[in-house]
């Protein structure tokens, strides 16, 4: 079909309906997100369960190690791996997943007259109920090591607002582009797992940034380039009671803008396309 013979189909009213009616049908991805998990976990005993004891079985092991390589208390690296990995699981899940939210809703988009947001916003939506369940190992851990946290630190419930937006607009131009070409599926899969390694998540950015050794330094200061540092500083600061950094703000509040500037432009152009394309 071409662009004559769908008169208005590229307009930007119909690109932000498609994220406004989306967003009406709550009850249809909210339901659709919840029996994801439930799907599962399906003939799991403790059903999702499983995600708190996976998440608290890999901080507490990455945190003793890491605690000896680095020598820092276990009271100090143990909660700064864990909030890391509850960041970064929700930022991981709505990048890698977001790669194939349409091609693995094939059947839904073909045969359910529904927006194309409702796909991304229930990815969103089971992210953020694998994120709620994965706090339980957080309020354990506060027991175990407790944090000096102040009022201030409800900030953290705004920052994951801005990260959950952001892993919309993530998800969805991500999905467009990649149901195009389906090459870039695994690209971006291998392109995720390889900025775990270079995101501070098990080793502390600030032990380098004032390690005594001056080469050190100046490499550890590359990390404020990798964006994914400040979303993670953003929760994980408040969540440990720490001082919280404008810049890290600034710069998420500069990506979430830009993209979802991009992301309406791609859903302008190509939201027609995305039912041939799959």
């Amino acid at each position: 079909m071409t662009a004559t013979a769908a008169p208005g189909v590229r307009s930007w009213h119909r690109a932000v309906d498609d994220l406004r009616s989306g967003w009406l049908q709550r009850e249809l991805w909210g339901h659709l997100g919840w029996q994801d998990i439930r799907q599962r976990y399906r003939r799991s005993v403790l059903g999702p369960v499983w995600i708190s004891i996976s998440m608290a079985v890999t901080a507490v092991a990455l945190g003793v190690l890491y605690a000896g390589l680095f020598g820092n208390e276990l009271s100090v690296q143990l909660p700064y791996i864990l909030v890391g990995f509850i960041v970064w699981a929700f930022i991981s899940g709505c990048i890698a997943e977001g790669s194939e939210v349409f091609i693995a809703n094939e059947g839904l988009i073909k045969h359910l007259p529904a927006p194309l947001s409702v796909h991304v916003y229930r990815l969103v939506w089971r992210q953020t109920l694998f994120f709620l369940h994965n706090l339980v190992v957080y309020a354990v851990m506060l027991v175990v090591f407790p944090q000096p946290l102040k009022w201030i630190d409800l900030a953290a419930v705004p920052a994951f607002v801005l990260l959950a937006l952001n892993g919309a607009w993530v998800a969805l131009l991500l999905g467009i582009v990649t149901t195009r070409f389906r090459d870039l599926t695994p690209i971006t899969q291998s392109v995720v797992q390889l900025m775990f390694f270079l995101t501070p998540i098990v080793w502390i950015y600030d032990d380098l940034l004032n390690s005594p050794n001056p080469q050190i330094a100046e490499r550890a200061r590359l990390a404020e380039f990798n964006p994914f540092l400040h979303f993670i500083e953003i929760i994980r600061q408040p969540m440990l009671g720490g001082d919280q950094q404008v810049r890290h703000w600034i710069v998420v509040l500069a990506i979430t803008v830009v993209g979802w500037a991009l992301t309406l432009v791609a859903l302008k152009r190509f939201r027609a396309r995305v039912s041939y394309w799959v």
